[in-house]
């Protein structure tokens, strides 16, 4: 029987951002969205829903601190992965606290990301997908 891929759903308002991750993702078999802003991910009738999502901290608009939030009222067994390239003291412990799988700092590793996705995603899965 065919593995279906990952599908992560990419939100950063910086359009390079979106393209290299959109394309990390793609070299490791993951099917990828992107979109530009918090508020167009929420409004997004696209289906089938991601398997993760990583959110852009600082956006404009709907940051992707408010997205988690409104995620994890929505979609609770919705993973999130939460990047930034601006560290505040306080926030890694707040979005952690609130249930983001994990906090990482641009420029990110790529080995890194794709674990924490993939570790993430696999958690929220009712059986392995590999």
């Amino acid at each position: 029987m065919p593995v279906s891929p990952l599908r992560v759903a990419i939100v950063d308002d910086e359009e390079p951002v979106r393209k290299a991750l959109w394309r990390l993702f793609r070299s490791a078999g993951m099917a990828v969205e992107t979109f530009a802003s918090g508020r167009e991910f929420l409004d997004s009738p696209a289906l089938p829903r991601p398997d993760c999502a990583v959110l852009d901290l600082h956006m404009p608009g709907l940051t992707g601190r408010d997205v988690q939030q409104q995620l994890a009222q929505t979609q609770p067994s919705l993973p999130v992965i939460i990047i930034t390239g601006k560290d505040e003291p306080g926030v890694r412990e707040s979005v952690l606290a609130d249930g983001a799988a994990a906090y990482l700092l641009k420029p990110l590793n790529d080995h890194t990301l794709l674990a924490a996705v993939t570790s993430a995603a696999r958690e929220k899965l009712p059986t392995p997908r590999c």
